[in-house]
């Protein structure tokens, strides 16, 4: 999810009908249902739930669900490895949030500033205080490019060499400097800590490798992978997979390596190290930086030490009774998995049963969420590692026993990532028909 704390007021064209009602909707201080954040998390839940009450044959009234956020367009960003690599444009990645919420769910164009929740109310940037009866947070987190010194002035410079898949803005930059290059040294880098995605700071390294060995260019352009990290892979069973793909491309690796600055003008990264502090100079530089909980979230009640909001791993209610009524899922929550889009898949279903069954009986239901993530490993043009794991790290995958060891580079898993993937999230995932590894089918949770 992208900075919530960035997002703008939508501005689109409406239906005089659906304007008056969007506009009376959006106006109410007191909803059943108050979701804030509108990206993929925010709205996959606020869709899944609406459809969830809907099919119990207690639907609940238009504008009885409303998604809180300022922001005047919506990203998928996992389409933002694509576009760094050619495959796709950017602009395929971007539409207006207000034309993706329904006309059944009020949209408040606003962001949230604080939460309250022994009122069970928030209060917004403007100062208006709405309130709830149940609040799913879903702000996603922020991506903190200021933490390294010198890589706001590169990402800005045409000619710097450096860039990002980690923003719209730059996702195209990543393209003109992997395909214009010649001869030198590529450098990528992974931060250490937290991140969206942890698998696309290789991502687009294999890409950038793969394109460089097919343009004749392999024997003149050396490819590094520096990352904090003490391994290339979380997950062992993909992680030996890929490191022995990298032992045997030639790639370099430098673990426990973390980016701590960038001077653009002598083409140097500054990196730290258990030993100290490194420096190295680069010809490409393919930045991931560091991130973590939006500035709002910090000492909010709703959240943990870290700023995340602190959910329970299985139910996704909050951990303080007190809020039993406060849900959170995707990338703002305390959830110990990956933070991806596919997670969004396995958390919403459970969320919507769980606060569905809370409303409905009272109780709790025994829908529980195992950490199932998801990270589709591009190794080159035409191939896919496809990992899937769960609390654990332990693999948990969906498609081994159809097309095979998923921890093999696949042409069939690669065309997944490529054009089933962004299909499925426009056309479905957003809109609350898909559940990832159950496809169409609503998970039923033993009920």
């Amino acid at each position: 999810m992208l900075a919530f704390a960035s997002r703008s007021k939508a501005l689109v064209k409406r239906a005089p009908a659906a304007a008056r009602w969007a506009s009376s909707a959006a106006s109410k201080d007191q909803f059943k249902i108050l979701v804030v954040g509108g990206g993929s998390a925010g709205l996959t839940v606020a869709n899944q739930l609406y459809k969830r009450f809907k099919s119990a044959g207690k639907a609940l009234n238009e504008g009885d669900i409303a998604i809180l956020d300022a922001a005047e367009y919506h990203y998928y960003q996992p389409g933002w490895t694509l576009v760094g690599a050619g495959l796709k444009q950017k602009e395929e990645t971007r539409r207006n949030l207000d034309t993706l919420i329904p006309s059944h769910l009020a949209h408040i164009p606003e962001n949230v500033k604080t939460f309250e929740p022994k009122s069970n109310s928030v209060t917004t940037a403007s100062g208006r205080k709405i309130g709830y009866e149940n609040l799913v947070v879903a702000t996603g987190l922020q991506t903190n490019w200021s933490s390294i010194p010198g890589l706001e002035k590169a990402l800005a410079d045409p000619s710097s060499g450096v860039s990002s898949i980690y923003s719209y803005n730059t996702a195209d930059k990543v393209w003109r400097d992997i395909d214009a290059l010649r001869s030198g040294k590529a450098i990528f880098t992974q931060p250490a800590g937290v991140i969206k995605c942890a698998g696309a700071p290789q991502k687009i390294m294999w890409m950038a490798w793969d394109r460089y060995q097919r343009t004749g260019r392999g024997d003149t352009i050396s490819v590094d992978f520096y990352t904090g990290t003490p391994s290339i892979f979380s997950v062992k069973k993909y992680a030996d997979a890929l490191n022995e793909l990298r032992i045997q491309r030639g790639v370099g690796g430098y673990f426990n390596h973390n980016l701590v600055s960038v001077n653009p003008d002598a083409h140097r990264a500054t990196f730290k190290t258990p030993d100290g502090t490194v420096d190295v100079e680069y010809t490409l530089l393919h930045v991931s930086p560091p991130m973590g909980p939006l500035e709002v979230m910090k000492d909010q009640p709703i959240v943990d030490q870290a700023g995340w909001v602190s959910v329970d791993q299985a139910t996704l209610r909050h951990t303080n009774s007190e809020f039993g009524n406060v849900w959170a899922l995707g990338d703002c929550s305390s959830l110990p998995t990956s933070k991806t889009a596919a997670a969004i898949t396995g958390q919403a279903p459970v969320l919507t049963e769980n606060l569905f069954s809370v409303v409905d009986t009272g109780k709790i239901a025994n829908a529980a969420y195992d950490g199932y993530t998801s990270c589709p490993l591009l190794t080159g043009y035409g191939q896919l590692m496809l990992a899937e794991f769960k609390y654990g790290l332990e693999p948990k995958e969906s498609f081994a026993n159809i097309l095979g060891d998923q921890a093999i580079p696949r042409a069939a898993y690669y065309y997944l990532k490529k054009d089933l993937f962004p299909w499925a999230y426009w056309n479905h995932m957003i809109k609350g028909n898909w559940f990832g590894s159950s496809g169409f089918i609503r998970p039923s949770f033993g009920q």
